[in-house]
C-alpha cells in the first residue's frame, strides 16, 4: 500500500528507523554536552556526520543545525529525564512506612532521584483497598502536601495543574521476598550510577518512568505498579501534542500468556474499548494486534492534570471516600477498587453503564493472597460514582512494540527463572551472575546461577538456575539446581552442609509478633503451588504430594490445618515453627521437613508455635530485613575496598564511598581504610588509602564545606605528620584517626580534615618517590679552585605527548611514558646556574630573571636556622636551599653548625647564582630544569661528578624534599639533549629510563622550521591543577584511568611518528595530547587561549599548551615552514588576545652543559 506521501510501507519503516537513530544521537549529544566532558566534541563531530547522512534521504535536508539543536533539546529530555514534583510510594503496612521512606531518601542521596523531588511513602488507609483505592489516597496525600507548600489551608486541585506526580504501588505481600516485589533485588548493576547500589525492581521502574516513558508528557499523574518486570529496550516515540485524558502503556504478549492476565481491546484510533481479565481464548483473540499478539495490561497509566483533578474530586463522594485516609478518619467504610478494572474501565468506549454498574463483578488478581473485602452493593455504588464523575474522559493506549512484561506471580519456579534470566531490562542496567557479593571460590559457581548481595566463605558450589540472595554462607556447601536461598545467616548455613539441596526455596525471615522480634525460617519446593487446594491431586509440598510428605515426616493433616478450616492450601498451612519454649528457632526446624530426619524433630515441631506463610507475611519486620541487607552490602563493600587497594586495582572507590555515606555507614568504611593504611608495607597502597579517607570526609561534608583544595599545616595534625615523615606509618595512621575524630562536627571542619589527609598522603608519596635515590651514583673527582665558577646551562623543554603519566603516584602505579624535546628559545638556553666556593663560611644565594642579574634577589644563609624553610616552595630561595641539602653538601637537621660543616668539608662557603629568561608559569619545565642545573653545578663545585641518569633521579629526590611533588618529564626534557622518550615502570623503587629517538639531521631542520612558541600572557597555576589530578587519580575515576592508558599509547605512537619523520602524524599526536590534557585537568584551557587556538587551527598540524596547561607557552607545529611573521600578523589581527609574543624555537642537541671558568 502506498502512503499519501507516495512512499511505500517499507520505505516508511526505513525512514522511521533513521529518525529513531537521529533521536538517539540527539539524546546522546545533549547528555554528553550537559556533562561537559572533553570527549563530547569528538562525539558531536560523529553526530553531525551521522545527521547529514540521515536527513537527506528522508526529506529533512532543509532542516538546519538550529532546528537540529532545538529538536535535540526536546529529545534530550529523555536523557535528562522527567523532573518529578512528587514521587509517592504506597505500601500496605504502616510499620514499614518509615523503612521504605528511608529507602527512597537513600536513592535521592545517591542521585537516582533528583534532589528537588518531594518523596512520600503513604500507607494504604486500610488493608486491601486495591490499586484504585491506593491511587486515590496517594493522590489526595500528594495534593495535600503540595497545597500546604503553596500556602493553602485546604486541599486544592489547582496544585496539580503544573505538577508531575509519579505514584508507585508496592502491591501485596510477596512470599519470595520479604520486602515485596518492589524491592526484589535483581542480578544487575548500574555501571553509570553515581553510587553503588543494589538494583531492585523499583529502581528499574523509576528509570523507565523517568527516562523512557515519562519524557515529553504534560503535567499530570503517572501511576505505575511495581509487581511486574517491565522491559523497554528503546525510547518509545509517544506523541503528547495537545494530550488530555488518560493513557495506558501496553506491551504485546502472547495469547497463551494473556489467559492469566489482563488485555486491552483497542480500536483503530488508539482508544481503549474494553479491558478483559482472564478472558476466554476467543475473547482474547478479539484484542489481537496485526502480528497476532495482544496488548497486555502492563500496570502503567497516565492521567493528564485535568483527568487527575476529576479523579481527586471523587475522594469526597461516598462510598469512594472510603478509599482514602481522610474518609476513614471521618467514619467511612473502606472500599476496594482496581485502577484498571474499575477506574479505567468506566472510561472504555464499548462499556455501557448497565454492564459497568449493575453487572459489576469482583476481580481477584492472581497476585492477591487475600480475599476482597468489599460487598457487591457497595461495589455497585462505587462504580456508579465512577461512571458519573469519570465517564467521558478519553483513555488511549501507547503501545511499546519492543517492550516485554512479566508479572511477578506466586510461582517459585517463575521467580527463580526471573532471577537467573540474563539480558537487559533497559540500557541502563547490566546483568551479571554475581553482583555485590564476596566469594572465596568463584570458579565453583555455574554461570547460569545468580548470587546477589551475599557473602560466600569457603567451598560453595552452586549449580545452574539456583539463586543465593542476602545470605552469609559458610562452606563446604553444595547447592543443586532450582534452589533459592534468601536471608540465611552464617550460623544457620552450617546446617545446610549436611543436606543435598535441589529445587527447594529456603528463606530466613525477620518478624515482629506481640512485641517479640524473631528470626525464623521457611522452606518449600520450587514446583509447589501456593494456592491450589489441598484436595487437588496436583497439590504438593516440597515437590511431593501431601500424602507422601505426611508419610515421610509423621505429620498429620489436622496439625497443618484446623479441622474447621475450609480453604486448605500451602499458603495457609501452619508448617513453620516460630517459637520454642526452651530454645531459639534454627534452620534444622524446617530442614527436617525434607524427610531426612524425624524423631525428636517431629516432637519439637508439634510443640512449637507455628505459623503459615500467609501469617508470616502479615507480621514481617521489613525494617529489620532492610537492615540485614544493608549489613551484608556493607560487609562486601568493605571487602571490596580491601581487595581493590591491596591488589592495586584501577577500580574507582567513589561509587562505593558515596553509597556508604548515603546510607550513614561512613564510619565503617573509614575504619576499613584506616586498617589498610596501617597494615600494608607498600607506601603507594597506604597513600591511596589515606586519599580515600579524604574522599569519604569530603563526601560527608558535601557542598557545604568549601573547596577541597587548601592548606594542610594546622598544628593539631603535626604529630601525625611527624610520625609519617619518620616512617612510622602505623602510629601515624593511628594519630590521624585520633585527630580526625575531633573534626567531624561541621562540614567546613570535615573539608579541612580532608585537606590534611591529602597532606598525609603527600608525605607517603614523597617517601615512595625518594626510593629513586637508589639510582643516584655520585663519585669524588676533587674540588675546583676557590673562586672559580662552575656554570651549568640548560635548554627548556616542550612535552609532545604523555605528560601527566610521569607524575607520582601515577608514574609508579600505572607507569609513565613521555616524549620531550629539548629546545632553545630565541637561539639561547634560557635556564642556568653558576656556583663557586668562597672563603666566607656561608651560603650566598642570588636569584635573577636573566643572565644580566635583572631583578636579583639575594639571600645570605649564615646558620642552619636560615635553611629551615627549604621545604616551603614559596619561600625565597627554597629550591636552592633544598638543593644544598639534597646533594648532601649540607646536613640538615644537624648538631653541627653550618659554619663548621662548610669549613670542614669545603674550606669555606658557596656563592650560587641562578637565572631563567622564561616567565614564571611558562609551562616549559623551568623549576625542575633549574633544579637540575643547580644540582649539577653544586655537585661539580663540591668536587663530585654524576651522569645525567643520576641527575634525573637527583631532581626527583630534590622536588620531594621541596614538597612540590613533581614528576620526571621536565628534567628529562631539559637535561637530555634532542628528542627523547622517557619511561617508568609501574613499580617501586621509581626508576626513569631515557632513550634518544633516532632522527636525521634533515628532519631536525624541518622540525625547527615548523616549530613556534607563543607566549599567551596567561600565568598557569600548576599547583591547583596537580592537586585535582592526583585527587582524581586516587579516586580512579574511569575517565582518568582510561585517559592515562591513552596518554601512554599516544606517547609510544608519537615516538614512531618521529622515527618516521612524519610532521603531519606528529601534529595529530600533538592534538590528541592536548585533548588528553584537558581530560586530565579540566580547566587547563583559559578562554583566551581557546580563542587563540581556534584562530590558529587552520595554520597548524597540531598545537598544545606546554606542561600542565592553564597558561604559559603555546607551542605550534605549523603547516608551512618559517611562519613566525605570519602567526604574529594573524594574532595581531584578532581582538582580545592580550599581551602575547611569538618566539623562535629549535631543537637543542647538547642538553645540559657544565663547564668551569676562572674567577
Amino acid at each position: 500500500m502506498t502512503s499519501p506521501t507516495g512512499k511505500g510501507k517499507g520505505q516508511h519503516c526505513a525512514d522511521k528507523v533513521k529518525r529513531c537513530l537521529y533521536r538517539q544521537w540527539a539524546c546522546i549529544y545533549i547528555e554528553e554536552r550537559d556533562r561537559k566532558q572533553p570527549g563530547h566534541l569528538v562525539l558531536l563531530q560523529n553526530y553531525l556526520v551521522g545527521w547529514q547522512e540521515v536527513k537527506r534521504p528522508i526529506g529533512m535536508a532543509n532542516i538546519g543545525d538550529e532546528t537540529l539543536a532545538s529538536e535535540g533539546q526536546n529529545f534530550g529530555a529523555q536523557a535528562s529525564g522527567v523532573e518529578w514534583t512528587v514521587i509517592i510510594l504506597t505500601c500496605q503496612h504502616k510499620d514499614s512506612v518509615y523503612a521504605f521512606q528511608r529507602e527512597l531518601e537513600i536513592r535521592q542521596r545517591k542521585g537516582s532521584i533528583a534532589a528537588g523531588v518531594v518523596l512520600l511513602t503513604v500507607e494504604d488507609p486500610e488493608a486491601h483497598v486495591g490499586s484504585g483505592g491506593a491511587t486515590l489516597n496517594a493522590l489526595l496525600v500528594a495534593a495535600e502536601h503540595l497545597s500546604a507548600r503553596a500556602g493553602y489551608t485546604v486541599v486544592t486541585s489547582d496544585v496539580l495543574r503544573t505538577a508531575r506526580l509519579l505514584i508507585l504501588h508496592m502491591g501485596r505481600d510477596f512470599p519470595f521476598d520479604d520486602c515485596g516485589r518492589s524491592f526484589t533485588c535483581f542480578p544487575m548493576e548500574n555501571p553509570s550510577g553515581k553510587a553503588e547500589a543494589l538494583v531492585c525492581n523499583i529502581d528499574v521502574q523509576l528509570y523507565l518512568m523517568t527516562h523512557k516513558l515519562g519524557p515529553g508528557s504534560p503535567p499530570g499523574v503517572w501511576v505505575c505498579s511495581t509487581d511486574m518486570i517491565l522491559t523497554i529496550p528503546s525510547y518509545p516515540d509517544i506523541c503528547w501534542n495537545g494530550f488530555s485524558g488518560a493513557r495506558v502503556v501496553t506491551v504485546p504478549g502472547t495469547v497463551s500468556y494473556a489467559k492469566n492476565h489482563g488485555v486491552y481491546l483497542i480500536d483503530q484510533e488508539g482508544y481503549i474499548c474494553d479491558i478483559i481479565y482472564k478472558g476466554t481464548e476467543e475473547k482474547i483473540k478479539e484484542c489481537a494486534l496485526q502480528d497476532g499478539r495482544v496488548p497486555l495490561v502492563s500496570g502503567i497509566v497516565f492521567f493528564s492534570s485535568e483527568a487527575a483533578e476529576k479523579l481527586l474530586a471523587t475522594h469526597v463522594i461516598p462510598p469512594l471516600d472510603g478509599c482514602t485516609y481522610m474518609g476513614l478518619d471521618s467514619g467511612a467504610r473502606s472500599v476496594q477498587l482496581s485502577i484498571f478494572f474499575d477506574i479505567l474501565l468506566c472510561m472504555a468506549r464499548h462499556i455501557s453503564r448497565d454492564a459497568f454498574v449493575n453487572r459489576a463483578k469482583r476481580i481477584l488478581q492472581s497476585g492477591d493472597i487475600t480475599p476482597p473485602n468489599t460487598d457487591m452493593a457497595t461495589m455497585r455504588s462505587a462504580r456508579a460514582v465512577l461512571w458519573q464523575e469519570l465517564r467521558g474522559i478519553p483513555v488511549t493506549a501507547a503501545l511499546v512494540a519492543d517492550g516485554g512484561y512479566d508479572y511477578m506471580s506466586l510461582s517459585a519456579d517463575d521467580h527463580v527463572r526471573n532471577l537467573t534470566r540474563r539480558g537487559s531490562v533497559s540500557d541502563c542496567f547490566v546483568s551479571h551472575h554475581v553482583v555485590y557479593s564476596k566469594l572465596t571460590h568463584h570458579a565453583l559457581l555455574n554461570k547460569n546461577c545468580s548470587v546477589i548481595n551475599s557473602l560466600l566463605d569457603g567451598e560453595i558450589r552452586i549449580e545452574p538456575y539456583s539463586v543465593v540472595q542476602h545470605c552469609h554462607l559458610e562452606g563446604p556447601l553444595h547447592l543443586g539446581s532450582g534452589c533459592l536461598l534468601s536471608g540465611v545467616d552464617q550460623l544457620s548455613s552450617l546446617s545446610l552442609q549436611r543436606h543435598q539441596l535441589r529445587d527447594v526455596i529456603i528463606q530466613g525471615h525477620h518478624i515482629k509478633l506481640r512485641g517479640l522480634k524473631l528470626r525464623i525460617f521457611t522452606i518449600m519446593g520450587r514446583l509447589d503451588d501456593l494456592q491450589v487446594p489441598f484436595s487437588n491431586s496436583c497439590s504438593t509440598f516440597l515437590n511431593v504430594p501431601w500424602s507422601t510428605f505426611f508419610e515421610k515426616t509423621g505429620i498429620k493433616k489436622d496439625e497443618v490445618w484446623a479441622p474447621s478450616h475450609l480453604d486448605n492450601n500451602l499458603l495457609n498451612a501452619q508448617l513453620f515453627p516460630i517459637l520454642h519454649t526452651s530454645e531459639p528457632i534454627g534452620m534444622e526446624d524446617v530442614l527436617w521437613l525434607l524427610g531426612h530426619e524425624r524423631g525428636q524433630y517431629l516432637r519439637k515441631w508439634q510443640s512449637a508455635w507455628r505459623l503459615s506463610m500467609r501469617e508470616i507475611l502479615s507480621c514481617l519486620d521489613q525494617q529489620a530485613e532492610l537492615a540485614w541487607r544493608q549489613q551484608l552490602f556493607l560487609a562486601q563493600a568493605q571487602h571490596q575496598v580491601q581487595s581493590i587497594l591491596h591488589a592495586r586495582k584501577d577500580n574507582s572507590l567513589c561509587p562505593l564511598i558515596k553509597a556508604a555515606v548515603c546510607e550513614g555507614q561512613e564510619q565503617q568504611i573509614l575504619h576499613t581504610l584506616d586498617t589498610v593504611a596501617a597494615s600494608t608495607k607498600d607506601l603507594g597502597i597506604a597513600a591511596r588509602a589515606l586519599a580515600c579517607v579524604a574522599d569519604v570526609l569530603g563526601c560527608v561534608a558535601g557542598r557545604q564545606g568549601g573547596l577541597r583544595s587548601g592548606p594542610a599545616a594546622n598544628r593539631a595534625w603535626t604529630e601525625a605528620f611527624s610520625l609519617l615523615e619518620s616512617g612510622n606509618v602505623v602510629r601515624g595512621v593511628e594519630k590521624l584517626t585520633e585527630e580526625r575524630g575531633k573534626w567531624l562536627n561541621r562540614p567546613d571542619r570535615l573539608v579541612r580534615a580532608a585537606r590534611h589527609y591529602e597532606g598525609a598522603e603527600q608525605i607517603l608519596i614523597r617517601q615512595a618517590v625518594m626510593s629513586a635515590r637508589e639510582f643516584i651514583s655520585i663519585r669524588e673527582v676533587g674540588l675546583p679552585p676557590m673562586n672559580h665558577w662552575v656554570v651549568a646551562e640548560c635548554p627548556a623543554r616542550i612535552d609532545i605527548s604523555g605528560g601527566w603519566s610521569d607524575t607520582p603516584p601515577i608514574t609508579y602505579e600505572h607507569g609513565g611514558v613521555v616524549v620531550d624535546i629539548a629546545v632553545l628559545v630565541d637561539k639561547l638556553k634560557p635556564i642556568g646556574a653558576k656556583v663557586r666556593r668562597i672563603k666566607e663560611p656561608k651560603l650566598h644565594l642570588v636569584m635573577s630573571r636573566g643572565r644580566e642579574q635583572e631583578m636579583a634577589v639575594e639571600i645570605s644563609c649564615q646558620c642552619l636556622e636560615d635553611l629551615k624553610d627549604y621545604c616551603q616552595p614559596h619561600a625565597p630561595g627554597a629550591l636552592l636551599k633544598a638543593a644544598f641539602i639534597c646533594t648532601q653538601i649540607i646536613q640538615y637537621p644537624s648538631q653541627i653548625p653550618l659554619r663548621d660543616q662548610l669549613m670542614a668539608g669545603f674550606g669555606g662557603g658557596f656563592e650560587l647564582h641562578t637565572w631563567s629568561s622564561l616567565p614564571h608559569g611558562s609551562g616549559m619545565g623551568t623549576s625542575s630544569i633549574l633544579a637540575g642545573a643547580v644540582a649539577a653545578a653544586l655537585i661539580s663545585a663540591a668536587g663530585k661528578s654524576c651522569d645525567t641518569t643520576s641527575l634525573i633521579h637527583v631532581v626527583l629526590h630534590l622536588e620531594q624534599i621541596l614538597t612540590t611533588g613533581g614528576g620526571w618529564q621536565d628534567q628529562v626534557g631539559g637535561l637530555v639533549p634532542g628528542i627523547k622518550i622517557g619511561r617508568s615502570k609501574p613499580q617501586l623503587p621509581l626508576r626513569v629510563d631515557v632513550e634518544r629517538i633516532p632522527v636525521t639531521d634533515e628532519f631536525v631542520k624541518t622540525l625547527n622550521d615548523h616549530l613556534l612558541l607563543v607566549y599567551t600572557g596567561k600565568t598557569r597555576l600548576a599547583r591547583n591543577l596537580l592537586q585535582d589530578v592526583l585527587r582524581n587519580w586516587y579516586a580512579r575515576l574511569p575517565s582518568i584511568v582510561h585517559n592515562t592508558h591513552a596518554l601512554v599509547r599516544n606517547a609510544e605512537e608519537c615516538a614512531q611518528a618521529f622515527m618516521k619523520g612524519d610532521i603531519s602524524w606528529i601534529g595529530q599526536c600533538l592534538n590528541t595530547y592536548w585533548q588528553q590534557k584537558k581530560c586530565m585537568a579540566p580547566g587547563c584551557e583559559p578562554l583566551a587561549v581557546r580563542e587563540m587556538m581556534t584562530i590558529l587551527q587552520p595554520h597548524v598540524h597540531g598545537q598544545s599548551l606546554a606542561g600542565a596547561g592553564g597558561g604559559g607557552f603555546l607551542y605550534l607545529l605549523t603547516r608551512k615552514p618559517c611562519q613566525k611573521e605570519t602567526i604574529e600578523r594573524i594574532l595581531r589581527g584578532s581582538e582580545g588576545l592580550g599581551n602575547f609574543s611569538v618566539h623562535e624555537v629549535e631543537v637543542d642537541e647538547t642538553g645540559l652543559s657544565v663547564c668551569a671558568t676562572g674567577p
